[in-house]
């Protein structure tokens, strides 16, 4: 009997952490494919699940944040869904690689065409976006979700000044630091790999050079010292020779 009471009171515990729990981990959220460096390009997942037992998600949109605006938004395809773009006018332009961007993405809406999220589901929506900004450390995207049976979820509550989340928080990217070079970072090692081996080669070849040119220097002073005791020996004794022939 005592065991059964402590059962039913695990279970009765674990359910009400599931109710708690279930709400807050159930909204829509993004999260990068590998890291959002600042200053960086970032391909982002905005994951959707369905949180209704009798209706099914038919559109999801994503405000793009209007005070840190991102001169590329490109969205991957999903099957069985729609998608649409709209851009808007940008009071302060970018510069772009050299360009002057005047609208940026402000808005990416999915509708679904021959798909829908159904319940006990979630479907992921990716976008590459760039230059992520290097004045922030986080970017919030307002969402907002639709269901079949015409219910409207708004996940557009930023989190508070505590930390504490919100009864519908938007999705939120927090940004990484920035990496020293935003392209190329590979390439650049490769080379100055490269640089180090061919400054290694160019050492090698000046010591072989130098060890070499030490060697013929040794060998022709040598056989310059052998002539000229050759021709010293034959000076003697062309001496010698010469005084016998005159006392003779």
């Amino acid at each position: 009997m005592k065991l059964s009471r402590i059962a039913l009171a695990g279970g009765v515990a674990a359910s009400t952490v599931l109710l708690i729990a279930g709400p807050a981990a159930a909204h829509v959220s993004v999260q990068p494919v590998g890291e959002a460096a600042k200053g960086g390009y970032a391909t982002l997942n905005f994951k959707v699940p369905n949180e209704r037992d009798q209706a099914s998600t038919v559109k999801l949109e994503v405000n793009f944040p209007a005070d840190h605006p991102l001169s590329s938004v490109t969205p991957q395809a999903v099957p069985g869904w729609k998608i649409d773009i709209a851009k808007s006018k940008l009071d302060k332009p970018l510069e772009v690689h050299g360009k002057k961007i005047t609208e940026a993405v402000s808005k990416v809406t999915w509708t679904a065409d021959e798909g829908e999220i159904a319940p006990g589901y979630f479907q992921q929506f990716p976008v590459s976006v760039g230059a992520l900004p290097e004045d922030a450390d986080q970017l919030v995207f307002k969402a907002i979700q639709t269901y079949d049976n015409k219910e409207v979820v708004r996940w557009i509550e930023e989190p508070t000044a505590g930390g504490e989340e919100p009864d519908s928080p938007a999705p939120v990217l927090k940004l990484t630091a920035a990496a020293e070079d935003h392209h190329g970072g590979a390439a650049d090692d490769a080379k100055k790999a490269d640089d180090h081996k061919a400054a290694d080669t160019d050492a090698s070849s000046e010591k072989s050079s130098t060890v070499a040119s030490s060697s013929s220097s040794d060998t022709t002073a040598r056989t310059l010292g052998i002539i000229g005791i050759v021709i010293g020996i034959g000076g003697i004794a062309f001496g010698v020779l010469a005084g016998r022939r005159r006392s003779a």
